[in-house]
């Protein structure tokens, strides 16, 4: 990625981060300080913290990755495949925290 102004949002950003993962799990981690987003499948992990840190303001410690593959469903009678899910669990340094269910 390339280098900008400290302070200013670089658009890319929010192609990294699709959105938060709201569920009893993601809400569970959030007492270790973890923060679950999906993101783009192509999405590297100093992307991602670099994208964490300037839209939210925070410092973080850690990013872990993960690849939820598609599984086949059935819905009114019709099978689909659900398309594979990229998720980062984003640690974050003591003393910052985000609030997912404000928005960006």
């Amino acid at each position: 990625m390339s280098k900008t102004a400290k302070g200013t949002l670089d658009p890319r950003h929010y192609d990294v981060i699709l959105s938060p993962v709201v569920t009893e799990k993601a809400t569970m981690s959030s007492e270790h300080n973890q923060v679950i987003f999906k993101v783009a499948k192509t999405a590297t992990k100093p992307q991602i913290k670099e994208a964490v840190e300037k839209l939210f303001n925070v410092k973080v410690k850690g990013v872990n990755t993960l690849v939820r593959k598609g599984k086949w469903k059935v819905f009114r009678g019709k099978r689909g495949l659900q398309s594979d899910v990229k998720k980062a669990i984003v640690t974050l340094e003591e003393g910052h925290s985000i609030d997912v269910t404000t928005g960006l």
